[in-house]
C-alpha cells in the first residue's frame, strides 16, 4: 500500500480551478506542487544569508532533481523568507522522494546549515506527505498494539478463555487487512476508475489506513462479541460446544445480517461522492463490514469453534486466579410461565373467565 496526502491534482478535473491549475503545471511543470524551504533567520536579507539562498538554489539546479521557476519571499521584518524550488516529478512519487532527500540531507546542510543563527526546514507536499506517512509508520505499532491488547484483556476476561480472544482478534484482522487489500485493487490500480467514477493517483489517502483500523476491529468485535455471547450462555447451561454454535449463529443471523445491510448501504453512499478520500473512505467501510458479517461470521467463526470443540474454553492453570464474569443462568433454561395462564379458570359457556 502507497499512501499520500491529496493535493489539487485529486480533484474532479472537470472543476474550473483545477483546470486552470492543469494548464499552470503544463507550462511550467513542477511549480504548483514545490519544495518550499523556510529559514528563520534575526536578517535574512544579510549578505551572508543572501548567499547561500543563492548557492543553494545554484546547487540545486545544477542537478536533474530540481528546475525553475524558481521563487523567493521575506517577510516584512525580515526574520522569515521561503524559497520555492519546483521538484522532479508529480509532487508525491520516486523522483520527488528522491529530490526531497536531497535537499533536505546535503543540499541545505552544505548551504544554509552553515549560516550561524539560521534555522531551515522545507514543507510543500512532497515534505508533508513524507513526514506524515513517517509519524503514521512510527505510531502505528503503538495503535496495533494498544488495540489489540486492550481486546484481548477484555475477551480474556470476559469468556475466561485464552483460545477465545486470540481466534477473535485474528478473524477481525481478516476483515481489516482484506479492507486494505480490496483498496490497493481498487484504488491505487486503474481498472474501477470507470465503475466507481474517479481518477486514481496511485496512492491510498495517508489518514485512511489507521482509521480503518480502528473504526472497522470496533465493528468486527461488535459481532463477535454479539455471537459469542450467545454461544457461551449455552455452553454454561450446558449445552455442547457445536450444538451451542450452530444455535448461536441462527440466532443471531437475522440481527447481525441486518445491522450489517444497515451499514453497508450508508457507508456506500460514501462511495458515490467526488471527495477521491471520502470515496476510498465508504468504499473500505463497506467491503470490510460485508465481508466481516458474511465471510468472517457466517463461515470461518462457526467453523473455527466447531473445529476447536472444548478447546475453545481453554484457560491455563496459571489464570484461573482471574475475575469470572458469570451470565445470569438462574432463568436462562426455565420454562416461561404466563401469570394470567396460570390462574385457575371456570368454563362459562363459550368464554372463560380467570378467577382471581
Amino acid at each position: 500500500m502507497h499512501t499520500r496526502l491529496l493535493s489539487y491534482t485529486d480533484l474532479p478535473e472537470s472543476l474550473p480551478v483545477i483546470k486552470a491549475y492543469n494548464d499552470i503545471q503544463r507550462a511550467f511543470p513542477g511549480a504548483q506542487t514545490p519544495a518550499e524551504v523556510v529559514i528563520r533567520a534575526p536578517n535574512v536579507r544579510a549578505p551572508q544569508v543572501v548567499a547561500a539562498g543563492e548557492e543553494l538554489v545554484t546547487r540545486a539546479l545544477a542537478t536533474p532533481y530540481f528546475k525553475l521557476p524558481v521563487r523567493a519571499s521575506a517577510s516584512a521584518d525580515g526574520t522569515v523568507a521561503r524559497i520555492d524550488i519546483p521538484l522532479v516529478g508529480n509532487g508525491t512519487d520516486a523522483s520527488s522522494d528522491r529530490a526531497l532527500a536531497l535537499l533536505r540531507g546535503t543540499l541545505i546542510p552544505q548551504t544554509l546549515g552553515k549560516v550561524p543563527g539560521l534555522t531551515p526546514a522545507v514543507t510543500g507536499i512532497t515534505a508533508g506527505t513524507k513526514d506524515f506517512n513517517d509519524q503514521m509508520k512510527s505510531r502505528a505499532p503503538i495503535i496495533f498494539a494498544f488495540v489489540l491488547g486492550l481486546a484481548f484483556c477484555l475477551l480474556l476476561l470476559t469468556f475466561r478463555s485464552i483460545v477465545i480472544p486470540i481466534k477473535a482478534i485474528l478473524l477481525n484482522l481478516i476483515s481489516v487487512f482484506a479492507s486494505y487489500g480490496a483498496l490497493v485493487l481498487i484504488f491505487q490500480h486503474h481498472w474501477a476508475e470507470g465503475i466507481l467514477g474517479f481518477r486514481s493517483n496511485g496512492a491510498i489517502v495517508s489518514w485512511l489506513p489507521m482509521f480503518l483500523f480502528v473504526v472497522l476491529f470496533a465493528l468486527s468485535m461488535d459481532y463477535h462479541i454479539f455471537i459469542l455471547s450467545r454461544v457461551k450462555e449455552l455452553v454454561d447451561g450446558g449445552m455442547k460446544t457445536e450444538e451451542a454454535v450452530e444455535r448461536a449463529v441462527k440466532g443471531t443471523a437475522g440481527t447481525v445480517t441486518s445491522a450489517a445491510v444497515v451499514m453497508v448501504a450508508v457507508f456506500a453512499v460514501f462511495a458515490t461522492l467526488r471527495t477521491l478520500d471520502i470515496k476510498q473512505m465508504g468504499v473500505g467501510l463497506a467491503i470490510a463490514v460485508f465481508l466481516d458479517a458474511t465471510v468472517v461470521r457466517a463461515v470461518l467463526l462457526p467453523a473455527g469453534m466447531k473445529l476447536l470443540g472444548d478447546w475453545n474454553w481453554y484457560l491455563p492453570r496459571s489464570l484461573r486466579w482471574l475475575p469470572s464474569l458469570q451470565h445470569d443462568l438462574a432463568g436462562l433454561h426455565r420454562p416461561a410461565v404466563d401469570e394470567q395462564a396460570a390462574l385457575p379458570v371456570e368454563a362459562a359457556g363459550d368464554a372463560v373467565v380467570a378467577v382471581d
